[in-house]
């Protein structure tokens, strides 16, 4: 019976699988670059996912430290203020300081590490502006 088979099979696998971007797509260099077996591993030292994680466990503490001291209304003010802070960006090929992010947090009197060794000019994220912003829009 043909029609019985043709029915199972279309019952079976659903269309979205085996369209392009589905299952069987490949691994695009071009936008995605080249994969690493690295970032797929294990942190290899015990401080390391401690240390990729400080600013959010800083703000979480900080947080429930405000709520101790001030009530419920201090840190939801300042979680819509991070909020509208970073929904503001610049275009996605421009290098941003995020210096309204410093301000919030307090940091921006502090000078650290990403401060000396964090040049924009030397930054591996530049690339060619239209690809950039259709990628962010979503058209390739």
């Amino acid at each position: 019976n043909s029609r019985g088979t043709a029915s199972l099979l279309k019952d079976s696998i659903s269309f979205t699988d085996v369209s392009a971007s589905g299952l069987f797509e490949g691994h695009d260099l071009l936008h995605r670059g080249f994969t690493s077996v690295k970032n797929e591993l294990l942190p290899s030292h015990p401080l390391e996912l401690t240390e990729k994680n400080f600013q959010l466990n800083q703000d979480k503490t900080n947080f429930a430290t405000l709520r101790n001291i001030q009530g419920i209304h201090a840190p939801l003010k300042l979680q819509m203020e991070f909020r509208a802070v970073k929904q503001v960006q610049r275009l996605p090929f421009l290098h941003s300081s995020n210096i309204a992010m410093d301000i919030l947090r307090g940091n921006d009197e502090c000078i650290g590490f990403e401060d000396i060794l964090n040049d924009p000019s030397q930054s591996e994220v530049m690339g060619e502006p239209h690809m950039m912003m259709e990628h962010k829009l979503g058209l390739l």
